[in-house]
């Protein structure tokens, strides 16, 4: 048989054939005086062989392991392997489900529905208004609890609750102006110090700890990893305010450092 006559006896592509070939799932057969391959009927059996485990969810190295080793043993491992991994997807879709359900249940659905129901439920009592920067904000945590696991999110947001009382509202809503306000400004417009030190005054101590603890130790100390990694995500962060913005938590570190 020729390459496309196998194919189409196993129902692939000819190019699924030499992606096997390419990868030695499939011993490639030697090649005719006119250089074409010549299949036989073994090479249909293995390749049909290779595309069912294929479609019982095996990844291609997987299906390596169980090729190199014929015993039962081996097969049966991999697939108990395989079913607590379905198990646990059938779990993960059904967790997705209740969600999407309760999204649907809502009447007024807008971004901040779609993150975790924690993250919406202090999203709806930080201040916001019309502030530009406290949806960029609000655009910063969206990105935060998309990327973290939930034991992390809910340390986060614990350190968030002080936030969320009333007299810290207030204040936020008048640190939000105030920071709008130096969008076009420049970086050593007076009010930025002034503006950094308040700020400074109204992060809880806990959520200082934590800043300083993935922003770096004290000048002169090497860097953790998970120090150089909030580092780089910090400098990402700034890169995207307007520079009056970016110094003025350039300088809003510093202070909390200094405090330290």
């Amino acid at each position: 048989m020729r390459i496309g006559e196998l194919a189409a006896l196993v129902g692939v592509s000819t190019r699924t054939v030499r992606h096997y070939h390419h990868l030695d799932l499939l011993p490639e057969p030697q090649r005719r005086a006119n250089g074409y391959r010549e299949y036989g009927l073994r090479d249909a059996v293995a390749l049909a062989r290779i595309r069912r485990l294929a479609e019982l969810g095996l990844s291609l190295d997987e299906i390596r392991d169980v090729l190199a080793d014929d015993a039962n043993r081996e097969l049966r491992e991999v697939l108990l392997e395989l079913d607590g991994d379905l198990a646990r997807q059938q779990e993960a879709i059904a967790a997705r489900r209740a969600r999407l359900a309760a999204l649907l249940a809502e009447t007024d659905l807008n971004p901040d529905s779609t993150v975790s129901p924690d993250l919406a439920a202090m999203l709806r009592a930080l201040p916001s208004g019309n502030s530009a920067f406290a949806e960029f904000d609000r655009e910063m945590l969206r990105l935060i609890d998309t990327g973290s696991d939930p034991a992390d999110r809910a340390e986060l947001f614990e350190l968030f609750k002080p936030l969320t009382e009333p007299d810290a509202v207030e204040r936020g809503h008048d640190l939000n102006r105030r920071l709008d306000e130096l969008a076009g400004a420049r970086p050593d417009d007076p009010r930025v110090a002034v503006l950094a030190a308040d700020l400074a005054d109204h992060f809880p101590a806990e959520m200082t700890a934590m800043m300083l603890e993935h922003l770096g130790p004290p000048d002169g100390d090497a860097l953790a990893p998970h120090q150089i990694e909030g580092a780089a995500w910090l400098d990402m962060m700034l890169a995207e305010l307007p520079p009056a913005q970016a110094e003025t938590f350039r300088l809003l570190l510093a202070i909390l450092k200094g405090r330290r």
